[in-house]
C-alpha cells in the first residue's frame, strides 16, 4: 500500500475549543484526532505519515513566506510518499492551492489540499470525508498537479476559489470543470489532467516581490490608486464585468498609465464568479489597455495574485515578459490567453 504524506499547516480541521468557546490552533493537538479516526485504519485507505509545520496558523495569517516553506516542505515529503495531502485553513486556502500550482515545478505525483468548516473534534464536523478521500485521492495514479479537494468536488488548485463563509459546500470552480466528482465512487475527469512530469520537483522561491489587489468601486478616486501603486511591482486590478472601470477621471488613468510606464505589472480580473476579461470589448475596458493593463481572462483573483508573485520573482524576466506570460496558461490557470 502506498504511503502518503499529511502535512499540517493549521486551520479550522485541526483547532481546539477553548475555555472561552474561541477556536485556536494547537501544536500537537491533530495528531490524537487522527490516531483516533477507526476510518483511517480501513486497509483501502492509505498508510499516513504526518508532519506538522513548526507553528500552526489560523491560515488568514498565511504569508508568501509561508507558501514557500510549504512548498520546500512538499518536496522534501514527495520522496518515498504516492502523494501529499496538505491541511490548511479555509480562508486562504484557494491562494495557497494557486501558490503551490506555479511554485513546485516537476510535479509527478498530487498535491491534495483541503481541510473544513468544522473542527475534526467537534461531532457535526466535516473534516473527517475530508481527510479520508484527500488520502485517497493522493494514492491514485495519473494525478500530478496541485488539487483542492473539498466536500465531494476534485477540483484545479489554481482554478478554486471560496465562495461560502461557512457552508460545507465552500468552493467552487467556477470557470472550469471539476477534475473529479466525488460520491459513492470516485470518478476522475482524466481528460482534464496534466502529464505527469520526468524532471523531479523542485521549488522556486517567491523573492521580495511587491504585489498588491485592489477592488475597483464607485466613486474611486485617483490618489488612492495612486498611492497603493507607488511602492509596487505588480497589482491584481478587481474590475467590472468584462474588464471596466471608471474612465472619465483622467487622473485615474494616468495613475494607471504612469505605473505600467514605470514597469508596475497591472492585470485586470473581473469581480464576477463567471466569464473573462475582454479588454476590447468597452470604451471603458479598451482605455484600461490603452493604459498599459493587461487582461487576466478567466483568473480567479487568487490565481492572479500569486502567479504575479511567481513570476515577478524570476529575476530574468521583465515586466513585458512578465505582462505576455501572466496572459499566457501555464499550470491551466487560464482558459483563455495569448499565444
Amino acid at each position: 500500500m502506498a504511503t502518503v504524506r499529511i502535512i499540517h499547516t493549521g486551520g479550522t480541521l485541526g483547532m481546539a475549543r477553548g475555555d472561552d468557546g474561541v477556536w485556536r490552533p494547537r501544536k500537537g493537538y491533530l495528531r490524537g484526532l487522527l490516531d483516533a479516526m477507526p476510518e483511517l485504519s480501513d486497509p483501502r485507505v492509505p498508510d499516513w505519515e504526518l508532519l506538522e509545520l513548526a507553528e500552526p496558523l489560523d491560515s488568514s495569517n498565511m504569508t508568501p513566506d509561508h507558501w514557500v516553506r510549504i512548498a520546500r516542505a512538499i518536496a522534501e515529503a514527495a520522496a518515498g510518499a504516492s502523494g501529499t495531502v496538505l491541511l490548511h485553513g479555509t480562508d486562504t486556502m484557494a491562494y495557497t492551492a494557486s501558490a503551490l500550482s506555479f511554485m513546485l515545478q516537476g510535479l509527478d505525483r498530487p498535491v491534495i489540499v483541503t481541510g473544513s468548516q468544522i473542527p475534526l473534534a467537534e461531532p457535526r464536523t466535516d473534516a473527517r470525508e475530508n481527510i479520508v478521500t484527500a488520502l485517497m485521492l493522493a494514492a491514485e495514479p495519473d494525478l500530478a498537479e496541485v488539487f483542492l479537494y473539498f466536500n465531494g468536488e476534485l477540483l484545479r488548485g489554481n482554478r478554486a476559489t471560496k465562495t461560502d463563509a461557512s457552508g460545507f459546500i465552500a468552493f467552487g470552480s467556477p470557470n472550469f470543470p471539476p477534475v473529479g466528482e466525488i460520491g459513492s465512487e470516485i470518478r476522475i475527469n482524466r481528460e482534464l489532467l496534466h502529464p505527469a512530469s520526468d524532471k523531479g520537483v523542485s521549488v522556486q522561491p517567491l523573492g521580495d516581490a511587491r504585489v498588491g489587489a485592489f477592488r475597483v468601486f464607485p466613486g474611486l478616486q485617483a490618489a488612492a490608486l495612486r498611492a497603493l501603486l507607488e511602492p509596487l511591482q505588480g497589482l491584481v486590478l478587481e474590475c467590472y464585468g468584462t474588464g471596466n472601470a471608471p474612465v472619465r477621471d483622467p487622473d485615474l488613468l494616468a495613475a494607471i498609465g504612469d505605473a505600467t510606464a514605470r514597469g508596475v505589472v497591472v492585470v485586470a480580473v473581473s469581480q464576477c464568479l463567471r466569464g473573462a476579461v475582454n479588454l476590447g470589448r468597452y470604451e471603458t475596458g479598451a482605455e484600461l489597455a490603452a493604459a498599459g493593463v493587461t487582461p487576466g481572462f478567466d483568473l480567479t483573483p487568487e490565481a492572479a495574485l500569486t502567479k504575479l508573485y511567481y513570476l515577478l520573482a524570476k529575476p530574468d524576466l521583465t515586466p513585458d515578459e512578465v505582462r505576455r506570460q501572466m496572459a499566457t496558461n501555464l499550470r491551466g490557470e487560464l482558459t483563455r490567453g495569448a499565444p
